[in-house]
């Protein structure tokens, strides 16, 4: 990797500031409702997860101004993924009028003009896969548009963020990594260790992302991505989602919308305006309506490692509703964010990002 000279890092500074200003020049003299751009934008929630989808849980969707979702599968092994895939596909049967299957970039505008929700099948492990990269191809045709590589810990694939050998990834990874590129599927690297990150942005012909994530400069949590891996994944053209999941913002129950958005301020500094999106990681209808600290947080005591400082209350108070989406925005116009980019922090990043991987 070049270091950079003293007067390069200030010039690069400079230009990362610069970009930040561009991306804030005064919403108040626009003359524009908020409420009112929100309601036209492409809305994005890059991991999303309702185990049950119920009249609640579209009730809480049509609540949330939300125009498109990745979700994310059982990957416990082929079987299981194979399974929920059959679930969702019922579920997209069933429902026609208010999901579809997102399998092009164009799903996502259209959704949002017809008030429907756009669903991208993902998985957030790679160990479904098992032994055979040919169980790609099964996968990509039932549906599967995105693969983060790896968990937390290490599998077939590499590391991941809590795995202590920190190595990157394998020649079988490689091979997925590869044959992803090949077929169209998102090469997520959201949970995994930094040698793999790396890897697989080095590595990966086509933009992968960074779906479910926050800045390490901002908050230093195991989950987090660096400054160089922020500025690596923007160079190759992917989008990093900023993270909502309280203890992963901040390290007390008192973190805040502010907190969040220094998370998204830091992220369009480094990253740049074009490769920051939205996300997340609970159910639509907030942690507070659906969990309790007895069936939620004591479990993850035993799930996750003591790094990962798992906390309860989860949540911050201005992310759980289904509201979010909308505090976001009206949080970015109080920042001075311009209603393009705001749009684009909102989902329009993640629908054009998505149409590069899928295709238009």
């Amino acid at each position: 990797m070049k270091t950079l000279c003293r007067r390069e890092f200030l010039a690069s500074t400079a230009v990362a500031a610069g970009a930040l200003a561009g991306a804030r020049l005064g919403w108040a003299s626009q003359g524009e409702d908020i409420d009112a751009l929100f309601d036209r934008s492409v809305v994005v929630d890059a991991l999303s997860e309702d185990p049950e989808w119920t009249d609640d849980v579209f009730e809480a969707f049509k609540r949330s101004g939300l125009s498109a979702i990745q979700t994310s599968l059982d990957n416990r092994d082929r079987r299981a993924a194979l399974a929920d895939l059959a679930v969702w596909q019922a579920r997209l049967d069933r429902y026609p009028d208010r999901l579809v299957k997102a399998l092009h970039g164009r799903d996502f505008a259209e959704a949002q003009r017809q008030g429907k929700i756009a669903v991208v099948l993902g998985f957030q492990n790679a160990t479904m896969i098992e032994t055979d990269i040919r169980n790609l191809d099964e996968l990509y045709a039932l549906g599967t548009r995105c693969i983060q590589l790896t968990y937390n810990a290490r599998n077939l694939l590499g590391d991941g963020c809590t795995e202590r050998t920190n190595a990157g990834l394998s020649d079988f990874g490689v091979a997925a990594v590869r044959r992803m590129n090949e077929l169209g599927i998102v090469v997520d690297l959201s949970h995994c260790g930094e040698r793999t990150t790396k890897d697989g942005l080095e590595l990966s012909t086509k933009p992968p992302a960074f779906t479910h994530t926050m800045c390490k400069a901002v908050y230093d949590h195991v989950r987090a991505k660096s400054d160089e891996l922020l500025k690596m994944l923007a160079d190759k053209g992917g989008v990093v989602g900023v993270v909502m999941l309280g203890y992963f913002v901040g390290p007390t129950p008192q973190t805040t919308l502010d907190d969040y958005l220094n998370h998204v301020d830091h992220a369009v500094k480094v990253a740049g305006i074009d490769h920051v999106g939205l996300a997340s990681d609970y159910s639509i209808r907030g942690i507070d309506a659906t969990a309790s600290r007895e069936n939620w947080y004591v479990p993850r005591l035993t799930m996750f490692k003591p790094a990962y400082r798992v906390r309860w209350p989860p949540w911050v108070k201005e992310l759980d509703p289904p509201e979010r989406f909308r505090n976001v925005a009206r949080g970015l116009a109080t920042r001075g964010y311009r209603s393009g980019d705001i749009e684009k922090i909102l989902g329009g990043n993640w629908a054009r990002y998505f149409g590069d991987i899928l295709g238009a």
